[in-house]
């Protein structure tokens, strides 16, 4: 009989050392174009499953994928929570397993939460690639938890902003942030100084009402709205999701998942892998909003890339 080899286990500092936005933001835009090609072979990815923990206001996502050709099988688990100002307990955590899609068995368990934050805003940056103006110069963060500041990481490395600028409902957090990203970060005292003016925006939060405003916005701005990730919940107002142009990662994510897009009524025009495929064009001319929800075939080729880089690593002299 086969004996299986015990799962490795790769934990949050190892997952880090490994994991590098050079070698994950091509697997991620790959990733991306064949989801939406949808081709059964490419990428199977059924909505994700969520198991509502009543008893601690929160819920536990499942997100499997399976990437036949690549060979690929994966699952994530997520727990989010709706925290109580001042609690101490993590909001969020994640797990990604990785399996041999074969024998059935399990290669891999992972600390989520760095690929979550990773791959997220790695996305983000893709999105900003392909439609931002060209010469964009002023970046503004709203939020600065995980998300804002991997989402400062890319966007540093991959394009070179005149002006970066952050904004959170917390002072201290601000101040905290503008520390954590050592200089070159201009704390603000309110999303509007943040949002006016700025080129591209991306909004990293846990609120649940709008916190970005059309009317702020400048015409040709790019928004890469990665928060309010539940059907309620919004970052955006509808002037803003009424006159841009919508690009999401899922489609059907979007129209299920994101409040922004649900209660806006706004239309989506386009998959970013549509934009990767050459078939929907990238408005960059025009002010364009890309909702992430996150998908699990994102977490299914970080987990392969953070797997094969550990492998090598540990197979080494």
């Amino acid at each position: 009989i086969d004996m299986a080899e015990p799962p490795v286990i790769i934990w949050e500092q190892e997952v880090e050392s490994v994991l590098r936005y050079r070698d994950l933001v091509p697997r991620l835009e790959d990733a991306l174009g064949k989801f939406s090609r949808r081709d059964s072979a490419e990428v199977l990815q059924p909505v994700r499953t969520a198991v509502p923990l009543q008893k601690h206001s929160g819920f536990m996502g499942l997100m499997p994928t399976y990437m036949e050709n690549d060979g690929v099988l994966s699952t994530k688990f997520v727990c989010f929570y709706k925290r109580e100002k001042g609690s101490t307990l993590p909001a969020v955590r994640a797990t990604v397993v990785l399996l041999d899609p074969e024998c059935g068995n399990i290669k891999a368990v992972m600390d989520g939460e760095v690929i979550t934050a990773m791959r997220t805003a790695a996305v983000s940056a893709i999105s900003a690639k392909l439609l931002m103006a060209p010469g964009a110069e002023v970046l503004a963060i709203l939020g600065t938890g995980t998300q804002a500041l991997s989402h400062l990481n890319v966007f540093t490395e991959m394009f070179s902003f005149k002006e970066v600028r952050v904004w959170s409902r917390t002072k201290e957090k601000v101040e905290r942030f503008v520390r954590s990203a050592g200089g070159g970060v201009r704390g603000c005292g309110s999303a509007e100084e943040a949002a006016r003016g700025a080129d591209v925006i991306v909004t990293v939060t846990g609120s649940t009402e709008p916190v970005l405003y059309g009317q702020w916005v400048k015409a040709g701005a790019h928004v890469a709205a990665v928060g309010a990730c539940r059907p309620d919940w919004r970052e955006l107002d509808d002037v803003l999701m009424k006159s841009a142009v919508v690009y999401a990662d899922s489609r059907e994510g979007a129209l299920s998942e994101s409040g922004d897009v649900i209660l806006s009524g706004a239309e989506v025009f386009a998959e970013l892998g549509d934009v990767i495929n050459g078939t929907k064009p990238a408005e960059r001319e025009k002010t364009t909003v890309f909702k992430s929800l996150g998908m699990g075939v994102e977490d299914a080729v970080s987990a392969q890339l953070v797997f094969d880089q550990w492998t090598s690593k540990e197979t080494k002299p």
